[in-house]
């Protein structure tokens, strides 16, 4: 029997419309979980900002959040109370990196000038190179530094430059990461600054 000429066309638009209806249904399925776990990573980026996640699980850092970290009205950032009082900020930072987004939280003291930390909870840079701001050792850098009060509280120097007070290291062969990172911290903090005027410090 001769095969008809539309049939062919037939069975591969209904293989096409099944397998677009299961990946739309595994899409849906997914979609809740996939929602956690993008919520998890800026909790737990959150809370390594500030030094509270070393040695928490998954579900102590879900409760420490919970618990101590209050998100700042009309924006993205937070405020972390411990027995009532004002301990911190967690000011987002997030832009375009080299290849793809940045995002984090910078830690800061109450006295809205002191890091107290930085971490991410989003980045696709290159590994080994622009990824490594990720690592400890580069995170590390920004503890303890003093905001400047210009238009660039925070520079990433050469490595091996000479610093001051508001200023890191960047990561050697990673210079347009680095760059693309010192500016869209500056540009968030800068916008915090403006916005932060009028809220009250409990």
């Amino acid at each position: 029997m001769r095969e008809k000429p539309w049939y062919a066309v037939a069975y591969m638009f209904g293989i096409t419309a099944f397998l677009s209806f299961l990946i739309i249904g595994l899409a849906r399925v997914t979609a809740e979980r996939v929602r956690m776990n993008e919520e998890l990573a800026i909790e737990r980026a959150v809370l390594q900002a500030l030094q509270l996640a070393e040695g928490k699980t998954t579900e102590e850092i879900h409760r420490t959040f919970v618990e101590k970290i209050e998100p700042l009205p009309g924006n993205d950032n937070y405020r972390l109370v411990e027995n009532g009082s004002l301990a911190g900020y967690a000011v987002r930072v997030a832009g375009k990196g080299y290849w793809a987004p940045i995002g984090g939280f910078i830690g800061l003291k109450p006295d809205r000038q002191t890091v107290i930390g930085i971490a991410f909870y989003e980045q696709s840079e290159t590994p080994g190179l622009g990824a490594e701001i990720t690592s400890p050792a580069f995170r590390r850098q920004f503890q303890g530094l003093e905001l400047s009060p210009g238009p660039q509280p925070i520079e990433i120097r050469p490595y091996g430059a000479e610093l001051e007070r508001h200023q890191v290291h960047a990561i050697s062969g990673a210079t347009q990461t680095c760059t693309r990172l010192e500016y869209l911290v500056n540009e968030d903090l800068n916008r915090w600054r403006q916005s932060a005027g009028g809220e009250e410090t409990r």
